[in-house]
């Protein structure tokens, strides 16, 4: 599944990525006192090596609007503080149970795991804080209609309730892949759509701009899922930062166990071409945001 990827768009990915780690570095500054593990935590989980593959989408949709630059990377770093929260509970024995997440120790390995809750914890609530405050939008409407999206992206009709089931994935009458495509929609997809919708909505998008944009991230959340378990069949441990052939050794069942791998990548093929498709209205402005499909389609980590 070969796709040339623009060498400026990496770079340009790059770029937002480290503007997001710095913006991270003085929300979360080191801290001295009995906090000052919780502090070290959070910045072990929040600062490590990643794609921020979301805070990315967030501020190239935004910008496709004319959003304001300030607004864009505070909402896409409260954005990543609710991810690397989602990524250390995942981690924790009772869930997951990983030991490496981007190349080094889980935050409970680094740590304890009452303290990887806690940093977590400390993240998601940060999150909100950073959506909360003036600074983000003078807007107080704007405000809470970003806080309420990121609640229902990152809650029980989201990403959490993505997470319930994987933990238990009882089928009942549904067909699996039934199952399992709803899963990684919350899980993983919620995210995702919602970092299309930050940058729409900070960027005042008309109604059927931001239903263009969600038919968009839709579609590229499930194909980086799906991505994400092919690399699991056929990734490098040290070269994507984390474990793999888990699924396998779990009995869990992903998009390979139940499609193939010929039929993933087909799936995969199918879902880059209608994201894509979503985009036409919007012409060269979608240029980042098409490369961005490429991206995940390319990736290796």
């Amino acid at each position: 599944m070969i796709h040339v990827v623009d060498p400026d768009f990496e770079k340009r990915l790059g770029e937002v990525g480290d503007r997001i780690t710095v913006a991270i570095d003085q929300l979360i500054p080191p801290a001295s006192g009995p906090e000052a593990q919780l502090m070290r935590a959070m910045r072990h989980g929040a600062l490590g090596q990643g794609k921020r593959l979301r805070p990315f989408i967030a501020i190239e949709v935004g910008r496709m609007f004319g959003a304001q630059e300030k607004s864009l990377l505070r909402a896409a770093a409260a954005l990543e503080c609710v991810h690397a929260y989602s990524l250390i509970h995942d981690d924790l024995p009772c869930m997951d149970d990983d030991d490496i997440r981007r190349g080094q120790p889980t935050v409970h390995k680094a740590f304890d795991e009452a303290t990887a809750v806690l940093a977590g914890d400390a993240l998601l609530t940060l999150a909100f804080e950073i959506m909360a405050s003036p600074e983000t939008h003078r807007d107080a409407v704007m405000r809470c209609r970003l806080i309420e999206r990121m609640a229902a992206a990152a809650g029980p009709r989201g990403m959490v309730g993505g997470q319930m089931i994987d933990m238990n994935p009882e089928t009942g009458a549904e067909e699996p892949l039934q199952v399992l495509t709803r899963m990684q929609r919350l899980k993983t997809g919620a995210m995702i759509s919602f970092a299309g919708e930050v940058g729409a909505l900070l960027g005042g998008a008309q109604e059927h701009e931001r239903q263009a944009i969600a038919g968009y991230t839709n579609d590229l959340g499930l194909a980086f899922q799906i991505v994400d378990d092919l690399l699991d069949v056929e990734g490098d441990a040290e070269t994507l930062g984390k474990a793999v052939d888990k699924d396998r050794e779990a009995g869990k069942v992903n998009f390979v166990t139940l499609l193939g791998v010929e039929g993933a990548q087909g799936q995969v093929r199918f879902l880059a071409a209608q994201a894509k498709q979503h985009l036409a209205s919007f012409g060269n402005r979608a240029t980042s945001l098409l490369q961005t499909v490429d991206f995940v389609l390319n990736r290796r980590h």
